[in-house]
């Protein structure tokens, strides 16, 4: 069995030097091994108020929720209850999209691998009570376009989990955060978690930060993102220790959340996804899935209004790693503390972030340049003479400006025969474009970028 003991101490030297590196202002880490967990804590939860981060503070989990929402919905599977090729207008009758009768084709499945093509960014308020979520399935979702048919191909989509979350909620007869509780919480015995933003308060909670003006981070104006998104990842927090205990339960086959032949299937590789850097190679039901020197890792990221989280799983090595920060490069932080721990237990990292080639090939015009919108975003990739390429993004509806209020620009080298890379770092690292369709030396038809899928259109 893996020995953590030694790994404690390494922490506790390590961790502060790698929030200050990657401008993190306040971290805590957590690894399991058998019954071991070796946890550490580094910088403060809030700079305006100065509260140090312990590893027993709560930061939110983001998208990792979605792995929580995967277990609530596959212990209705084992229960009978749900079938994952059944349409969703099984459990939710008056399910529908803004194209009409498209919402009979989209099953569990589907949702459950984001292949469903629903647009999956739509972050709007319902209420904050009981009724969110429903709310937001009943009068949210039927607005939503898809993007790309249920099918074509991986496109992460927000309002797709949500979707999920509602089936539970119908199916149980009661609302997603109580699921949360009964269902995974107290089985587990959790403790230092949360489920809403009243129980955060009740707790050490980090606070999410953003770039100032000056580029330095300072708190962010709010906590947490709408709560009709909860099944997607917009509130839920917790300490490491908690996190791992999740984990903990997967690695001991399922624990008291499921039975191993739900986990193997859950962790099974079932939908290829391009290599932009940090999706994995695959998705599971729920899960991401990776290869890390032919070691499978399974896991999940995520990210909210200025705090973020990272969870790997290595099975056959019976660990499990949880990562949390609440600003700075929160990727590049991520990926270096994650290959870090990995490689001194295991003796296995995750494959480098991509970084641009030190004397690109031109970029070929006639496979990269076009343009490629999506319901909300449109994006031209235009070639120069001198083989670099460059991408101009622009939101389409008001609630995309909200998000991206200016055109962006970005610049972009080639990376390989389907991929393009910026020069410059996101979050740290190097934002990838991976283009698919067509044949060698001709058009690309899909463009796949921070996990969505859209087509050319020109």
């Amino acid at each position: 069995m893996t020995d953590l003991s030694g790994l404690r101490t390494w922490l506790d030297e390590k961790l502060p030097e790698l929030a200050r590196r990657h401008g993190v202002p306040g971290a805590a880490v957590g690894v399991l091994a058998g019954d071991q967990v070796a946890e550490a804590a580094a910088g403060e939860l809030n700079l305006r108020t100065g509260v140090a981060a312990t590893t027993d503070s709560l930061f939110q989990i983001g998208s990792v929720t979605k792995l929580w929402t995967s277990t609530l919905v596959m212990q209705l599977v084992e229960e009978g209850l749900v079938e994952l090729d059944a349409p969703v207008t099984r459990y939710l009758p008056e399910f529908r999209l803004a194209a009409e009768l498209v919402g009979a084709g989209i099953t569990v499945r589907r949702l459950l691998t984001h292949t469903s093509g629903i647009y999956g960014d739509a972050f709007v308020p319902t209420t904050r009570d009981e009724d969110a979520v429903r709310r937001y399935v009943d009068e949210i979702v039927p607005t939503l376009p898809q993007d790309v048919p249920p099918g074509e191909g991986m496109s992460y989509s927000n309002s797709g989990f949500v979707v999920l979350g509602r089936i539970a909620e119908a199916v149980r007869a009661k609302p997603f955060h109580q699921l949360l509780r009964e269902h995974i919480g107290t089985p587990l015995g959790l403790r230092h978690w949360a489920i809403t933003p009243e129980e955060a308060l009740l707790h050490r909670t980090a606070v999410g930060h953003v770039p100032a003006q000056d580029g330095t981070p300072e708190p962010a104006p709010f906590w947490n993102l709408p709560a009709s998104l909860a099944p997607a990842g917009t509130v839920l927090a917790m300490a490491p220790r908690e996190l791992l205990a999740f984990a903990g339960a997967y690695l001991d086959g399922g624990g008291k959340l499921l039975d191993p032949a739900t986990v193997e299937r859950m962790w099974r590789p079932r939908v290829a996804v391009p290599d932009v850097g940090m999706l994995g190679g695959h998705l599971g039901l729920g899960w991401m899935v990776f290869d890390w020197d032919g070691q499978r890792v399974v896991g999940h990221d995520g990210g909210t209004y200025g705090q973020s989280c990272s969870l790997r799983v290595l099975p056959e090595a019976g660990v499990a790693l949880a990562s949390h920060a609440n600003g700075g490069d929160n990727a590049a932080f991520h990926h270096e503390v994650v290959a870090l721990i990995a490689d001194r237990l295991v003796g296995v990292r995750p494959p480098a972030m991509p970084t641009p080639p030190a004397r690109p090939d031109e970029v070929d015009p006639a496979r990269f340049a076009g343009r490629f919108d999506s319901s909300t975003m449109a994006l031209e990739v235009t070639v120069r003479p001198d083989g670099s390429a460059v991408a101009r993004s622009e939101a389409l509806t008001a609630e995309a400006r909200q998000l991206q209020p200016e055109p962006r620009v970005t610049e972009l080298v080639r990376l390989d025969d389907d991929r393009l890379i910026a020069t410059d770092r996101l979050f740290g690292t190097h934002e990838v474009l991976a283009f698919s369709g067509g044949g060698p030396e001709s058009p690309a038809t899909h463009l796949f970028r921070a996990g969505r899928l859209t087509r050319r259109t020109a």
